[in-house]
């Protein structure tokens, strides 16, 4: 069967590997000149799969005042006379609730857990370079209030099969002595020693040689944008593209945040916003400073992985629209942390400052499945854990595609029929 796949990040890449190793002809289409130029260029870098709360929860209704009302804050909402905004909203505010929470985790590790097999198999098949190493994360709280709720979320995540640990604040500093500068408010941590880290773009760029060559012989149409998908009846009859018109048997909607508005030209609802988030990548200049595991820093809603000889951090969503503008305060705020954090690690005079926008379903669950729009897929939004979840959602797609059964419920993550 022919395919196109529209995205070359992560998440469209590792959908046209699981559907080119089922024997269908592939092709890549994507608005950049290279892959993984968009949200996977420098994400936070943690293949976080057992740490994979959603966003929205009890906790976070609580504290939207605080974040809507402070112009520093880490998570930041810009009102937009946008409907698809507003029902994304109230939908997120539905979601905030005990039992919506512990589903979208269970579904969240459920595809966590599948991608880190997948992955697995991915890399014992292929050459993958992608600065990948299994360091652990930890993840440190500064209120008692936090520290109950994060070991209230480990015990729920237990029964799932997840091996995390609850640490005091003595034991944290014993694991990372780095964390000394923050001993003042530290109060305790949640350690998971099996979670992973690498450079989700140098992944991409290697999917991409290995890609293009035999046995998987996968087709890539870089720098030509989608301008719409042209329906006719309960059918895509081909994408209107920079490049001209396209045609394939199957079409993949993998486009991260534009897959709504792409979808929408086909008269399909994808219930996915644009999450803007930062990053900086800085040179390791003493190791010894520097953390040796995935650090995310609870109350500053920071996280820090070391990638090869650097340092990646990242932070902040903001609900703003599909503005990619790197904010100077923003990367200013990320240097501080570091600087405060680990005093002396980095060199912070020459940072690689980014911005992207991660695709979020109000749920924080991706939507991977046929439409009502017989030969579209969708495979989006899956947010923050972009790169955890790719490998496992690209198999889910492809298994969907090829009608057998999945090692996961593909109901879980099924697309409305609406």
């Amino acid at each position: 069967m022919k395919v196109i796949v529209i995205g070359a990040g992560i998440v469209g890449l590792a959908t046209a590997w699981w559907l080119a190793r089922d024997g269908h002809a592939v092709t890549v289409v994507d608005r950049e000149t290279e892959v993984g130029r968009g949200t996977s260029f420098a994400n936070g870098g943690q293949l976080s799969y057992s740490y994979v709360a959603p966003m929205a929860s009890p906790s976070v209704l609580t504290s939207l005042p605080k974040y809507l009302l402070s112009p520093s804050s880490p998570i930041r909402f810009v009102p937009r006379a946008d409907p698809a905004q507003w029902r994304w909203a109230f939908s997120f505010l539905r979601a905030c609730t005990n039992d919506a929470s512990a589903l979208a985790t269970a579904r969240l590790l459920a595809l966590s857990f599948h991608s880190r097999g997948s992955l697995a198999e991915m890399l014992a098949e292929a050459p993958l370079e992608f600065d990948h190493r299994r360091n652990g994360k930890l993840v440190v709280m500064s209120s008692a209030a936090s520290m109950a709720e994060a070991e209230a979320q480990m015990r729920l995540q237990a029964n799932f099969g997840c091996e995390q640990y609850a640490l005091t604040a003595a034991e944290c500093l014993a694991l990372e002595p780095g964390l000394e500068s923050i001993a003042h408010r530290l109060v305790g941590g949640i350690h998971t020693p099996s979670e992973e880290v690498g450079d989700c773009r140098k992944l991409c760029e290697s999917l991409r040689a290995v890609l293009a060559a035999p046995p998987f012989a996968v087709s890539f149409v870089l720098g030509s944008a989608v301008r719409h998908l042209r329906r006719r009846g309960d059918r895509i009859a081909a994408l209107e593209t920079d490049a001209g018109e396209m045609e394939a048997d199957l079409y993949v909607l993998a486009a991260g945040s534009a897959s709504a508005g792409l979808a929408r030209g086909a008269r399909i609802r994808v219930p996915v916003q644009p999450m803007r988030g930062y990053s900086i990548s800085a040179r390791v200049m003493d190791s010894n400073r520097a953390p040796v595991r995935s650090i995310t820093d609870s109350a500053r809603k920071t996280v820090y992985a070391p990638i090869g000889g650097a340092l990646r951090v990242a932070g902040f969503a903001e609900l703003a629209g599909d503005d990619t503008t790197i904010r100077p305060d923003r990367i200013a705020s990320l240097v501080g942390e570091v600087s405060n954090l680990f005093p002396g690690a980095c060199a912070l005079d020459d940072v690689h400052p980014w911005a992207g926008l991660r695709p979020v379903t109000p749920s924080s669950v991706p939507v991977i499945g046929m439409t009502r729009v017989s030969n579209l897929a969708l495979n989006v939004g899956q947010g923050a854990l972009g790169f955890t979840l790719a490998a496992g959602s690209g198999r889910l797609l492809a298994d969907i595609v090829a009608g057998r059964p999945s090692a996961i419920d593909a109901a879980a993550y099924r697309p409305a029929q609406h």
